[in-house]
């Protein structure tokens, strides 16, 4: 069968996009990896799809899997160019789209601008509904790694993040720290990583090491991440404008049990078919 496609982009966090819509699409791991394949693939860091909606009070349902096939919760960069991409391909006329995903409901808002704006629900901080081992919750957890310490911030947004502040990203070890924490048997699902810089209170630098992918040019729930723990450290002041290698996003929260919003621009980049 030939496979249609869309190939996009948020930030340079690049989807292959398939709608699934009118007929379900069964891909199994090694045919994502296939797809995902920058040399004999399309190439992405994620597979998107569309589907027809599952949860009462939804327009669609979206699933994602990483480059490595496996599947995920959520994907902040993702859900902008899934609501891009919807109203592209004519699959609805709305401005403000409610998708469910594994992680629960998430609306989706069309601006006048272009720029997508997400409602990514309240951050979770429990330790088993990360998951994470932990004694208690708390904002600072030390973590041992590779025989250093690290003080970390843990939270889910659907999927699990561990941020930790450095003092300069361009020195930071992504490559050594990035698969090290992210497969740290604390985090039993694995965990995506988040490289934060503070510049001032309402700016931050971010690399992410992200679960499954690897360092990615941008991950929104990453964006979302690291801007949630630097307000909780007090290191920073909602709204917070997020510079990643591939652009910036716009994160606000108000804290305790307020979602958080991200707003950020999603755009296609090419059409095609592929055979399978």
């Amino acid at each position: 069968m030939n496979l249609e496609f869309c190939k996009m982009q948020g930030l340079g966090n690049d989807f292959v996009v398939i709608d699934a819509t009118q007929r379900p699409i069964h891909l199994g791991a090694a045919q994502i990896r296939h797809i995902a394949d920058r040399h004999f693939g399309v190439g992405c860091d994620q597979l998107l799809l569309v589907e027809p909606a599952r949860l009462p009070g939804t327009d669609f349902h979206y699933r994602i899997f990483n480059a490595d096939g496996g599947e995920v919760e959520q994907c902040g960069n993702g859900a902008r160019c899934f609501a891009r991409f919807v109203r592209d391909q004519g699959l609805t006329d709305k401005d403000v789209i409610d998708v469910g995903t594994a992680a629960g409901p998430i609306r989706l808002y069309l601006q006048d601008d272009g720029q997508v704006r997400v409602n990514m629900g309240a951050p979770r901080f429990a330790p088993a509904g990360i998951p994470f081992q932990a004694a208690a919750e708390s904002e600072v957890y030390e973590l041992e790694v590779d025989g250093e310490r690290l003080m970390i911030g843990a939270l889910s947004l659907g999927n699990p993040h561990a941020v930790l502040r450095v003092a300069d990203l361009a020195q930071a070890e992504v490559e050594r720290l990035g698969p090290l924490i992210e497969g740290h048997r604390r985090f039993a699902q694995r965990v995506n990583v988040g490289f934060m810089q503070r510049h001032d209170r309402q700016h931050i630098g971010l690399r992410v090491y992200e679960r499954g992918a690897g360092e990615t040019l941008a991950c929104g729930t990453g964006a979302c991440a690291a801007a949630v723990v630097g307000i909780r450290w007090g290191l920073l002041d909602s709204p917070v404008r997020v510079s990643l290698p591939g652009g910036d996003l716009m994160i606000s929260w108000q804290g305790n049990a307020e979602p958080v919003w991200m707003t950020g621009p999603a755009t296609p980049v090419f059409r095609g078919a592929m055979p399978l």
